[in-house]
């Protein structure tokens, strides 16, 4: 019994699997992260040229 615990201890082909799951994972929350903060601030670019277009019309 010692001797099949003792290898089950040793064995570390699942851990690798779970290493590459959570790099993927962080990977992954990266690119979200990343993606969000470029949508932010394009609609706040676009935000502030639509202002600036609005000011500079005739009229206004």
């Amino acid at each position: 019994m010692t001797k099949l615990l003792a290898r089950f201890y040793k064995d570390e082909s699942g851990a690798t699997a779970i290493e590459y799951g959570l790099i993927a994972a962080l990977i992954a929350l990266a690119i979200v992260t990343a993606a969000t903060n470029l949508g932010t601030a394009l609609s706040d670019k676009f935000v502030e040229i639509k202002n600036k277009l609005n000011g500079a019309a005739p009229g206004a």
